[in-house]
């Protein structure tokens, strides 16, 4: 059976959000970001900020000089994680085989449907519609036969687009398409690929499958199939956490162990803040750090059982730095993640809660 797929993108989401809570900022330059004296970076931007050439991961000193004007907030997601939490109820509304990518990104295999409508195309509409006139925002949406070609598919005609590939439109539709588009090809892959004269699927197409895997390892099986517009993947609709993180730049580069645990601690609380919101165990502790040559390492810590005790997650990631940092270059960025996880069954959840109350 053709897989039936949808792609819905959220358009500039966290600055549409904002836009919803504060609307005096429709109609005006909006980004959503850290501090310019922080070396923060633009999280998003709506589309009056992008005019003037500011972009998602940009950072935010230059953003303000591309646009001056440019109304700068700092990221709540607290509101984009309600807001997302809608969009899934709306979406299973249709089907429970959901795969959320990030808080306004996600899959739906719609090949079979709750509501039994005919074609994902009615299903996107249908989306589109809700989400516009419950929650007053807009989704760009793509479908196709699969996930690759689905993402691909709702980058088409931002903002508030719906583009779709049917299955005998693939193989036209795959050859004029740049190799940037496809997953998995980033800067340096792509600059390989276009110093080798390959621009376009059509170029690749040109290989054998033996070629691609020489050129470019593992990966070379699976840019023989995207090419061609084939992609077995399925949509994951599991809701298994597998690793729950929090890193911060600093404002300067510094080597002062004190200054470094004080921003660390933030980032602590911030993971246990989750894993209690959770009802989370982890047993694998994680600390990154990135110097100021940009070199970056992890350093880790697996228990023999699982925990979710502030204090013995703070003094494992403390040990990780006095082990790693001392006697080490300046750092920019340090975090800290949690892997290895268990869900606590509900009844031991609410026991703890009494117990934390008294």
């Amino acid at each position: 059976m053709t897989r039936k797929i949808i792609h819905v993108d959220m358009d500039a989401f966290y600055a549409s959000v904002e836009e919803l809570y504060n609307p005096l900022l429709k109609g005006k330059p909006v980004a959503v970001g850290g501090s310019p004296e922080d070396r923060g970076v633009v999280c998003t931007a709506n589309y009056e900020a992008r005019k003037y050439g500011v972009k998602s991961a940009m950072a935010t000193k230059l953003a303000l000089k591309l646009c001056p004007n440019m109304i700068l907030i700092k990221p709540d997601f607290r509101k984009y994680s309600l807001i997302s939490e809608k969009l899934i109820s709306i979406y299973k509304e249709f089907t429970d085989k959901i795969e959320p990518l990030s808080l306004d990104e996600c899959y739906l295999d719609v090949t079979e449907n709750k509501k039994n409508v005919k074609t994902a195309v009615e299903i996107a509409n249908i989306l589109k519609q809700k989400i516009k006139t419950e929650l007053h925002l807009t989704a760009s949406v793509g479908v196709a036969p699969n996930k690759l070609l689905a993402k691909i598919a709702s980058e088409m005609n931002k903002p508030d687009g719906l583009f779709v590939i049917k299955p005998h439109q693939v193989e036209r539709f795959m050859k004029d398409l740049r190799i940037e588009k496809l997953w998995g090809v980033g800067k340096v892959t792509a600059r390989k690929m276009i110093g080798m004269n390959i621009k376009t699927c059509s170029d690749l197409q040109k290989y054998l499958l033996v070629e691609l895997v020489e050129m470019f390892g593992t990966f070379g099986e699976t840019l023989y199939e995207f090419a061609r517009g084939i992609d077995e993947r399925e949509v994951v609709f599991s809701h298994e956490i597998k690793s729950i993180g929090s890193e911060t730049t600093l404002s300067f580069d510094t080597d002062d162990l004190e200054f470094i645990k004080a921003k660390l601690l933030k980032e602590i609380e911030v993971v246990y803040r989750r894993i209690r919101k959770e009802r989370l165990k982890v047993k694998t502790i994680t600390l990154k750090a990135k110097y100021a040559d940009f070199k970056q390492i992890t350093r880790s810590k697996t228990l023999g059982y699982y925990t979710d005790n502030i204090k013995e997650i703070t003094g494992i990631s403390f040990n990780l730095i006095n082990k790693t940092l001392i006697g080490r270059k300046k750092i920019r960025l340090i975090g800290v993640s949690l892997s290895n996880i268990l869900e606590y069954d509900r009844e031991h959840y609410q026991l703890d809660l009494l117990l934390d109350q008294h």
